[in-house]
């Protein structure tokens, strides 16, 4: 990964790439404090360490009840991860898959608050 943070965009979509999993709970506060985005993914590999991906979801989780901006997590903790061309192979294709699901999941996460936001406003709910 770039050490620099370094926004990439691709039609409505910001990409930042981080040094590590640690750093990605600070971006996505950063990110959701700014109020440009709408929702925010995290996607990271996490080899063998349970306890630093539990930790890194545990503080997104925190990002997205402070700020009240949704952030969905994608990373991934594989066991006993071997750099061979298979495990590459494997772990590119279900990032492929992770990522149309936790696109659907943002989409429909997104509608579900706008319609809850607008019940409130409305004092419906």
């Amino acid at each position: 990964l770039d050490t620099e943070p370094q926004p990439r965009q691709s039609a409505q979509v910001d990409i930042f790439e981080v040094p590590g999993a640690f750093e990605i709970p600070l971006h996505a506060q950063l990110l959701a404090k700014t109020r440009r985005y709408t929702a925010i993914v995290a996607a990271g590999l996490v080899i063998d360490d349970e306890y630093v991906a539990e930790t890194v979801i545990k503080a997104l989780m925190e990002v997205q009840l402070r700020t009240e901006v949704p952030v969905f997590s994608a990373v991934v903790t594989p066991q006993q991860f071997h750099e061979t061309a298979a495990h590459f192979e494997f772990f590119r294709k279900h990032f492929a898959t992770k990522g149309v699901e936790v696109a659907e999941a943002c989409a429909n996460t997104l509608l579900s608050l706008e319609r809850l936001r607008g019940q409130v406003a409305a004092g419906i709910v």
